[in-house]
């Protein structure tokens, strides 16, 4: 089966300099899969502004390869859930007083993508808040994302990890 073409709104969320590859036909595209893909990431960020904990171990795949869209030092590959938590998530979350939690949100799905743009906010450990807006395109696959290109103003969240140092390894 031929490669399909991004979906409009895939590309519509491109960034100059930013090649994001067709995706990869999959075996498991078919009639419901679109609408299973969108119903499993709404219901996990449902759970995640509720206050849940567990949004990445229940959506990305132990395999997944995370891209962190844009240039600087927190742009980049991570293969791997736990790599991407050790290297994208964790730095940041430890400098935070309260967690992350997504306040608005637009989820979209076109086959094996799942699009969410949402906005993130939390309190980080000296005070000041933390408010980012995301667009994540993940890629599913038997009801996991397995490759996932996260966009986000890398500024603010270089901002965070800038101004409040590491907390000591424990």
């Amino acid at each position: 089966m031929p490669a399909r073409p991004l979906p409009a709104a895939l590309l519509a969320l491109a960034v100059a300099g930013t090649v994001i590859l067709p995706p990869v036909a999959s075996a498991e595209s078919g009639p419901g899969t679109e609408a299973r893909n969108r119903q499993i990431v709404t219901e996990a960020f449902e759970r995640w502004q509720a206050g849940g904990t567990g949004f990445f171990s229940e959506v990305l795949s132990p395999d997944v390869v995370w891209t962190i869209e844009g240039s600087g030092p927190t742009a980049g590959r991570h293969e791997g859930r736990d790599v991407l938590i050790a290297r994208g998530v964790r730095p940041l979350t430890s400098r935070l007083a309260t967690p992350i939690r997504p306040v608005a949100k637009t989820v979209c799905a076109d086959g094996e993508h799942v699009i969410v743009a949402w906005q993130g906010e939390a309190t980080a450990a000296d005070g000041q808040p933390y408010v980012n807006r995301y667009a994540w395109i993940l890629r599913m696959q038997e009801g996991k994302a397995v490759e996932v290109n996260a966009f986000l103003d890398l500024a603010a969240y270089d901002d965070v990890l800038r101004r409040i140092p590491a907390a000591p390894a424990q």
